[in-house]
């Protein structure tokens, strides 16, 4: 179909109609739209000639059909076309990245980033903000003074070949269509999506010029997929859209029904991952780093040990080198709240559960996340885990504490965990991090 056309003939005796509507009509009814039309679609919808509404409604009947595997490439096709690509050969050096799909405590990519770097593969890393119960890197690193996120695509390449690793903000020419089309599906409540969720994801991903990619599917009640099944579902997606492009992709299932490691915030969760650098990190955390960090490696062609670089220190100095690239003080004091509360066990016992989501949100009324996108974020916010499943704890020790740039967000932090801890008579079976790897 060519802009203007309708890809449908309309019935005898009827009117004609916008082909934006022929194009919902036929997704509505289940019939696969060819990529033709997917490309007309993304191409009309951003040079204004469909509506919002439309395309509204064109992304619920997506949501409600699916797209097959053919759409589903051309419209990741359509959203990569919508921009530029960056190319990352000037860097010299095998390009891997890695994606998370968000959770609560999830400070990985501060920690993996610059440890895949000091094992000497390069790591182009666009990440974003937080939103409702999960963080954002861009948020928890912006907790050092200083720090940038948005970078050039120039300083983005200088800053990658001085520290060999470099997390920032998505530039608006990369997949605009998916800024577009993203902001449409969180006020549509089309955002729960599979085939969008994924196109959007890679979209993005394949557009940076990685020549690899390691994908974080989380998995739980603080993931955005709470089940097993959907999660493989994407992440299998996922790989194969990546694989279609040309960027070597595979996928790991991991664990999000408790937070990762102690700290859930801003400015607690940089404390976390400098300490895990320094090798002091939490057992959950560094078997999570260093599970992606192989992967990350063997996609890239590296033959290095991510633990032996965590160890002696190499790491660290990457992570040190590419946060003053980023005109940030790795030496300067993080942000500390002024007000702090402590939650105590209700029983002696073993701590049975501690729920992801609810201690999300209770990071999030602290003021570590934000409701909408252009909400402020308070740096010091947020909470820290004392105790974890598996552990023995006794009535009245402390298990969380909260804290607060304003100490009466208290009460709203309180009421959110609701139901969050169970301490039990009977040791609970605490299963590892990493749930299951999907591609080759």
């Amino acid at each position: 179909m060519t802009d203007g056309a309708r890809p449908f003939a309309a019935a005898a005796g009827e009117a004609p109609v916008p082909a934006a509507v022929d194009v919902i009509r036929a997704k509505r009814d289940g019939v696969p739209l060819p990529a033709r039309d997917i490309r007309w679609v993304i191409g009309a919808y951003l040079r204004g000639e469909i509506a919002e509404e439309q395309m509204s409604a064109l992304l619920m009947a997506i949501y409600f059909r699916g797209m097959d595997a053919a759409e589903l490439r051309a419209w990741t096709g359509a959203m990569l076309d919508s921009g530029e690509r960056l190319d990352l050969g000037p860097v010299g050096l095998p390009t891997v990245d890695k994606h998370s799909t968000g959770g609560v405590g999830d400070k990985v990519s501060l920690i993996l980033a610059p440890l895949v770097a000091a094992c000497g593969a390069a790591v182009p890393q666009l990440s974003g903000r937080g939103l409702g119960h999960t963080g954002g890197t861009l948020d928890k690193l912006e907790s050092i003074p200083g720090w940038r996120a948005a970078l050039s695509n120039d300083e983005m390449l200088g800053v990658l070949r001085r520290a060999g690793c470099v997390i920032c903000a998505a530039g608006a020419g990369l997949a605009p269509a998916d800024r577009r089309l993203y902001a449409l599906r969180d006020v549509t409540g089309t955002v729960e999506s599979i085939p969008l969720i994924a196109s959007s994801i890679m979209s993005k991903k394949i557009a940076e010029g990685t020549g690899a990619l390691v994908l974080d599917v989380k998995v739980g009640s603080g993931a955005f997929m709470r089940d097993v099944a959907d999660a493989r579902l994407l992440a299998q997606t996922m790989v194969a859209l990546g694989t279609e492009y040309g960027v070597r992709t595979t996928a790991l299932l991991t664990r999000m029904d408790t937070p990762l490691g102690q700290a859930v915030g801003n400015a607690v969760e940089v404390e976390e991952s400098v300490a895990t650098l320094a090798g002091h990190g939490p057992p959950d955390l560094v078997e999570v780093v260093l599970t992606l960090a192989t992967q990350m490696l063997r996609l890239a062609g590296v033959d290095a040990d991510p633990r032996a670089a965590l160890a002696d220190g190499r790491a660290l100095a990457r992570y040190r080198d590419m946060i003053a690239a980023q005109d940030g003080d790795p030496d300067a004091p993080l942000p500390v709240a002024p007000h702090t509360r402590s939650v105590p066990a209700p029983a002696s016992g073993w701590l049975a559960r501690l729920d992801a989501r609810a201690v999300g949100n209770a990071a999030w009324r602290l003021g570590a996340g934000r409701a909408r996108k252009e909400d402020p974020v308070s740096a010091a916010a947020g909470v820290l885990c004392l105790a974890k499943p598996g552990d023995w704890v006794e009535q009245g020790q402390p298990l969380l504490e909260l804290r607060a740039d304003d100490e009466t967000r208290f009460g709203a932090a309180l009421a959110a965990l609701g139901d969050a801890i169970a301490v039990g008579a009977e040791r609970p079976a605490v299963p590892g991090p990493v749930i299951d790897q999907v591609g080759g």
